[in-house]
């Protein structure tokens, strides 16, 4: 049993499920990977500088006030004016403060403990700070620590600012990527959107077209070649194969011919059940042939040769096809069609019936006006079809009471050729059921439809003249 057919590619896509939003979603993710690895790195390096520049400034300003305290030469003796640095203050060796600035923002008074840490950070009144001692030599404070600390605000919102940069890069950066890299995709893959557009209205009855390529050398350009290759090899292929079918029927329909006129002449004289059977059997083979011939011709070179026949003409000829079908409804109108293909479509499916009912079962074959229609039913007591099968059954070779495959696919070609259509199922009471309806003709017509003679000499019409 075949596998269902995929969704056709002009069905539209989600735009999560997308090729474009995926390479998108890909690159943003590379991008945010990006961003944070390099922007964390630029950041690390951005704030230990800072840091360094700022260590060093506080190392000079701590160098200078050693200096100028420990020499007498700079004239300053024991003052720690403002004008030096009012956070700053001499400890002894107890850690007790013996020198502080008269104005400082730190709360230092001579005689305190002294309340922070020598070297590293700290907070005074909200204010961030970072201090760094030195060893004092010289005539006045040897043996002493001078304290030196400036404010790191700075440094603080400098490495605040930055985190919330690269939090801001991190976020921002990604979604403009995913945006544009999705509009950008709807650009760069228009041509392979377009591709699968053509690509599903290829019928692989007829001879396939080439796809139209980029004018870009991309990879875009050489899937679609790819694709216009395999085209070409297809079409050459289903060429052979018609041809191949078509010499195979021709062989075969001259013998058949002849065995089935001897078969209906020997039937015709003796009687003899047998013969009779073996007459229905070629019949059979007559019309896989001829199932066979419209395959390998395609649909396109079916003309329909019309005429204005009684119902009842056509019920005769199919109970002589298929024995022991029940006929319902009304079959005394008028029908305009083709009749050896209108026989043709229904002999298939009352055919599929039989087999699928067996030879104790029930077909039944119904007529009746629905609208501006007229609807043909064919009921069976069968197993009815699979689930699975669904439309798939009207496909070429695909079977689901044994035969060819090929009798619902060209039925469902005659319906269409004749204005109709062709659908099928399951029925309420069980067992498939078929419904080929074509156009009523005769539904407005005036007295004049009575004129009409079933012998009036055919005459061959192309199905386009007549759609």
């Amino acid at each position: 049993m075949p596998a269902p057919l995929p969704t056709p590619s002009n069905a539209k896509v989600a735009w999560h499920e997308s090729l474009r939003f995926r390479l998108a979603l890909a690159f943003s993710l590379v991008t945010l990977v990006l961003v944070t690895l390099v922007g964390g790195a630029m950041m690390t390096l951005l704030l230990r500088g800072m840091d360094t520049q700022f260590q060093m400034r506080l190392a000079d300003r701590a160098d200078t006030l050693s200096l100028r305290l420990s020499s007498p030469s700079e004239g300053l003796g024991e003052s720690l004016g403002p004008a030096l640095d009012n956070f700053s203050a001499v400890l002894d060796e107890g850690g007790k403060v013996i020198l502080a600035p008269k104005d400082s923002s730190l709360p230092l008074q001579i005689g305190d403990q002294f309340p922070y840490p020598l070297d590293g950070d700290l907070m005074s009144g909200g204010v961030p700070f970072r201090g760094l001692s030195r060893r004092l030599t010289g005539s006045f404070f040897e043996g002493q620590t001078l304290w030196v600390a400036l404010p790191s605000e700075s440094l603080l919102d400098a490495r605040e600012a930055a985190r919330r940069a690269l939090l801001l890069a991190m976020i921002v950066t990604p979604l403009l990527t995913l945006l544009l890299g999705y509009l950008l995709g709807q650009r760069m893959l228009s041509h392979l959107g377009r591709a699968a557009e053509l690509a599903d209205q290829i019928d692989p009855a007829h001879s396939v077209a080439a796809l139209p390529l980029p004018n870009r050398q991309d990879e875009v350009h050489r899937l679609i070649s790819a694709i216009n290759r395999l085209l070409v090899r297809i079409d050459a292929q289903q060429t052979r194969e018609k041809a191949l079918l078509g010499q195979i029927v021709h062989e075969l329909g001259a013998p058949l011919t002849v065995l089935k006129a001897t078969l209906d002449r020997a039937g015709e004289r003796s009687g003899d059940p047998e013969i009779q059977k073996a007459a229905l059997v070629t019949d059979e083979l007559t019309f896989t042939t001829q199932d066979l011939m419209q395959l390998a011709r395609g649909d396109l070179d079916m003309k329909l040769v019309w005429h204005l026949i009684h119902a009842g003409t056509l019920r005769d000829r199919l109970e002589r096809l298929v024995p022991g079908t029940e006929y319902a409804g009304d079959w005394s109108g008028m029908i305009l069609c083709d009749p050896d293909r209108l026989t043709q479509a229904l002999r298939n499916l009352l055919a599929n019936a039989r087999r699928a009912a067996g030879p104790d079962g029930r077909v039944t074959l119904t007529l009746e006006a629905v609208g501006d229609q007229l609807q043909f039913t064919v009921n069976d007591s069968g197993p009815g079809l699979p689930d699975d099968l669904g439309e798939s059954i009207f496909d070429p070779f695909v079977s689901g009471s044994g035969s060819s495959g090929l009798g619902l696919s060209v039925s469902r070609q005659i319906a269409a050729l004749h204005g109709g259509q062709l659908t099928g199922g399951n029925g309420p009471a069980g067992g498939a059921e078929f419904r080929l309806s074509i156009p009523d003709a005769l539904l407005d017509s005036g007295d004049d439809d009575d004129d009409w003679a079933e012998d009036d000499e055919p005459e061959a019409t192309p199905v386009s003249a007549l759609h």
